[in-house]
């Protein structure tokens, strides 16, 4: 599912227009971001975890050229699912 189906389905399931549907999902990821960024860390019971996790530096390899590289540190998201989610999955 697209960014913009996604958009078309939250407007007609919350009866609301594209716009504010669009804008609600954009103060969505935002806040989830804001979150991440302060916090480390974003709770939303029954659907998942969002967690910024720290990857360290490591050696890797140009798949192309088969030299060796030098991969910097930075900051990732992850997501595990809650119970919820997965129970409406299986």
């Amino acid at each position: 599912m697209s960014k913009t189906e996604l958009v078309e389905f939250v407007a007609a399931k919350a009866g609301l227009t594209k716009a504010d549907a669009q804008r609600a999902l954009d103060a969505t990821f935002e806040g989830i971001t804001t979150g991440l960024k302060k916090e480390g860390k974003v709770a939303l019971v029954g659907f998942g975890t969002f967690a910024a996790k720290k990857r360290e530096a490591r050696d890797g390899i140009n798949p192309l050229t088969k030299e060796p590289i030098k991969i910097p540190a930075k900051v990732v998201a992850s997501f595990k699912a809650g119970s919820k989610l997965k129970d409406a999955l299986n």
